[in-house]
Formats: C-alpha cells, sequence, structure tokens
C-alpha cells in the first residue's frame, strides 16, 4: 500500500532536482542556441544555411543515434555518472566551437562530439532519474527540471546574442563552455544520487515502513506494460504511439531552434528582437510546462499531451499566415506555453505505461525517434530556403505533421495501461485490450 504520510526534513530528491535543472539549463541553452551563430557564421565564412544546416542537422541526428545507448548506460551505471562525464566533454567540445575555420571542423566539433556528449546530459537522462525520486509528484518534478532547458534557452540565448556583438562569436563559445565546467558540472558532481534507497530515502519523501530495512527500495505498484527485456515493450502499442508523435515533436521543435532567428530577421526583425522574441517563447516554457506537469499529476497525461502538439499546430499557422513581426510574436506567444511540455509529459507517461527497469534505454530510443525528425527537418528548412528564398514551405510541412502527432497523443489507452489508473493488480501486456480509456 502505497505510504505518503512526509518524513521530518528537507527531502533529498529536490536537490537531485535542482542538479537536474541546473544541467539541462546549461546544456540545452549551450546547444540550442545555435541558431544566433549562424547569421555570424555565415557573414565570416560566406557559407550557406543549407550548409550550416547540415553541420547541425548531423549534429541532431548523433545526438538521437547516441541516445539510446546513452540510456543503456544510464541503466547500467546510473545518472550521477553518465551526467557528470557528459558536461566534462560538453564543457570542453563547446569551447573547442571558437577554433571553428573551416565547415568540417564544425561538423566534428558540433556535429559529432558536442552533440553526443549533450545526449548524457539531457531529458532523457534527468527524467529517468527524476523518475526513481518521484512517484506521486512525478509529472511536477519532470516538468521542473524539463523547464531548466528553457529557462536556459531563455537567458543564454539573448545573453550569447549581445556577446556576439559584444566580443564576436569565438569569444562567446568559450563563455558558454566555461559556464558548463564551472557551474553545470560541479552541481551534478556533488548533488546527484542515483537511487533514493541508497541513501535511506524514499520516493517523495514518503515515511519508509517501520520493519523496511534501509537499501531496499520502496515498493511501488508495477507498471502493466514493465518488462524485464526493453525489445518486448516493442511488441505494445503504447511505445509506438509516443514515439510517432515525439519524432513529429522533433521536427516542429528543432526547425524552429536552428531557423526561427533568421526567419524573424528576414520578416524585418533585428537580431536582437529576433533574440528576445526566441527568449519569450522559451521562457513561457517555464510556465506552460510546470503549469501542465502539476495538472498531469491529477488528470493523467494523455490528453495534455494532445492539447499540446494541437496547440503548436496553431501556433505554426500563426507564424506562417500572419503579416510581418506579427506572425514572429504571435508564435513565440502561442507556442511557448505547449513547447516543452510535451517532452516531460511522454517521460513522464513512459514511466507510468513502463516502469523504472529499462527508462533510460526506453527513453533513449523514444528521443532518437525526436532527434532524427530534428535533423531531417532542420536540414529541410535550409535547403528548401535556398531553393524557395523563404522558410514559408518548409514551416508548413512541419506544422501540418502536428495533426498526426494529435492524433497518435490521443488514441493512447492510459487509463489501461498506466499504473496510476490501476486499483488492483497490474495487467499484464496480453490483458484484453477493453474500452480503453
Amino acid at each position: 500500500m502505497e505510504r505518503s504520510t512526509a518524513r521530518k526534513g528537507i527531502f533529498y530528491g529536490w536537490f537531485v532536482l535542482a542538479a537536474g535543472f541546473f544541467a539541462l539549463f546549461m546544456a540545452t541553452g549551450a546547444r540550442n542556441g545555435f541558431g544566433v551563430f549562424i547569421i555570424p557564421l555565415t557573414d565570416e565564412f560566406g557559407w550557406s544555411r543549407g550548409s550550416l544546416s547540415l553541420a547541425i542537422a548531423i549534429g541532431w541526428g548523433m545526438n538521437g543515434l547516441s541516445q539510446p545507448f546513452v540510456g543503456r548506460l544510464f541503466d547500467r551505471f546510473g545518472g550521477r555518472a553518465v551526467i557528470s562525464t557528459s558536461l566534462i566533454i560538453l564543457g570542453i567540445s563547446t569551447i573547442l566551437l571558437n577554433r571553428t575555420n573551416n565547415l568540417w571542423f564544425l561538423i566534428v566539433v558540433y556535429g559529432l562530439i558536442m552533440s553526443t556528449a549533450s545526449s548524457g546530459a539531457s531529458l532523457v537522462t534527468v527524467h529517468a532519474l527524476l523518475s526513481k525520486w518521484f512517484y506521486r509528484r512525478r509529472g511536477l518534478a519532470i516538468s521542473i527540471s524539463t523547464a531548466g532547458g528553457s529557462a536556459g534557452s531563455m537567458i543564454l540565448a539573448p545573453f550569447t546574442t549581445y556577446m556576439i556583438l559584444w566580443a564576436g562569436w569565438r569569444i562567446s563559445w568559450v563563455v558558454l563552455g566555461g559556464f558548463v565546467l564551472l557551474l553545470a558540472l560541479p552541481m551534478a558532481f556533488f548533488f546527484i544520487r542515483d537511487d533514493p534507497s541508497k541513501i535511506g530515502e524514499s520516493p517523495d519523501g514518503d515515511e519508509r515502513p517501520p520493519d523496511q530495512e534501509p537499501g531496499v527500495a520502496f515498493e511501488r505498484p508495477r507498471a502493466p506494460l514493465e518488462k524485464n527485456s526493453w525489445q518486448e515493450s516493442f511488441n505494445t502499442q503504447p511505445i509506438w504511439q509516443m514515439t510517432g508523435a515525439y519524432f513529429v515533436c522533433g521536427m516542429t521543435t528543432a526547425i524552429i531552434a536552428a531557423h526561427y532567428v533568421p526567419f524573424a530577421v528576414d520578416r524585418g526583425a533585428s537580431p536582437e528582437m529576433a533574440a528576445f522574441a526566441f527568449g519569450l517563447m522559451t521562457g513561457l516554457n517555464v510556465v506552460g510546462v510546470i503549469v501542465v506537469g502539476i495538472i498531469s499529476d491529477i488528470v493523467g497525461r494523455k490528453y495534455l499531451l494532445g492539447v499540446m502538439y494541437a496547440t503548436r499546430g496553431l501556433a505554426y499557422a500563426m507564424l506562417i499566415l500572419a503579416p510581418g513581426v506579427i506572425g514572429i510574436w504571435g508564435f513565440a506567444i502561442i507556442a511557448g506555453f505547449s513547447w516543452v511540455a510535451t517532452a516531460s509529459l511522454t517521460s513522464s507517461l513512459t514511466a507510468d505505461i513502463y516502469g523504472l527497469r529499462n527508462l533510460g534505454t526506453l527513453g533513449g530510443i523514444a528521443t532518437l525517434s525526436h532527434q532524427l525528425g530534428g535533423a531531417l527537418s532542420i536540414y529541410m528548412g535550409g535547403v528548401l530556403y535556398d531553393y524557395f528564398g523563404s522558410y514559408n514551405v518548409p514551416f508548413s510541412i512541419a506544422g501540418s505533421l502536428l495533426l498526426f502527432a494529435t492524433i497518435f497523443s490521443f488514441s493512447i489507452r492510459e487509463k489501461q495501461y498506466s499504473s496510476r489508473f490501476q486499483t488492483g493488480p497490474a495487467q499484464s501486456a496480453s490483458a484484453p485490450a477493453g474500452d480503453g480509456d
């Protein structure tokens, strides 16, 4: 039976959450702010946006390909080792980008090394870690950590823009890498612990049963589709529904991360205004993802997930159809409340349905789908821009796919397969389909 009595003192999971928040703040902010470097690099080297998009797309692709392997390392060695090691490599490779002098160097350092390293300090590892520390408040905890990535983009994108204008793009890379090594890394190494039972804690800070020995994991309801092997999970429907929707999520977020600032400048905005609008969007992410996380712990995840994808579709319509800067600001406001909420909802739903045993691996595979979709959309955006002279066509293609993500999300049978809705023994994977929800 679940115990919900709070223990005395500060629950250590909040310190783990704070470390995860800041790791995502720096890792996501440093990597996803690449869009503000596109115009300076184009001006200095004369590279086309298609060429730069190829480098960014390779980075997203490598990040995705490495996610299942990093997730497996997480399941085997724990979050502290994986996240700390990744931050070391990420910080060093970010600093090395200041030596960029040709496209191949950019592809190797950003596309291969930095992007692979960032997969270890990502939503996959942080979400899997927090799922061990939180059960009743899992949606809230995962959403707060996700907001760290949004906060990083909100603050670091404008900061980097002004740094580029003041000191140049080379110095900006050094500063960002230094932040990763001197701020994010120490917090991850000193505060992250892999499992509450190892330090005498229980998920959510609940009181341990009097007869329970230290080091023994606090018992929670077994997820209905929890398997001994991660491969078996792909014999079930929900993982395919979530992964398919997450592919579209990647396509519709990555193209904006790479091309939103150049698009806004083409529409008549100054670089500072474009970066501020991007920062506003990511800032609103912080509000949206936390509110959605709180609600999801009460009412469930799938309907909110579908609504978030539908809302993003409306934002794309605003971006393409509204004139001038109206579309730029309208998109930032509408999309801002839904942008990263899909990531936290997907992670929480995966943990609820498939349990913690292989969560790092399953999250890594879902993120592989996300990142491959992102790589495809980034390259598509650059190539079609060079061909048509605008972003209207690639943005229209990406936005239209959100209809499918919405349908996939609504079709998930959450009440049948989520541990949060089980009142008796967990159903097996072969249980009858029933009426769903």
